[in-house]
């Protein structure tokens, strides 16, 4: 299998600065997100869950960072 299997055939994304989702919640991080959600299944979701247990950071606002969008 190639990576490229797994990811949406729309490759649009939006880009943001931000931090680590997990303390000490370091910031310098860019961020990547895939415009098109995947779905998962609720094994693949408790799998991932055993590996990163603390991945559990809230949704933080905006703070005047600015969102890119690809094009």
């Amino acid at each position: 299998m190639h990576v490229a299997d797994l990811l949406p055939s729309n490759h649009n994304y939006y880009s943001f600065d931000g931090s680590l989702t997990t303390p000490p919640c370091t910031e310098g991080v860019s961020w990547y997100v895939l415009e098109t959600p995947l779905s998962l299944s609720k094994a693949q979701i408790e799998k991932f869950a055993s590996i990163y247990p603390r991945n559990a950071r809230p949704i933080q606002p905006l703070h005047n960072r600015v969102v890119r969008e690809s094009k």
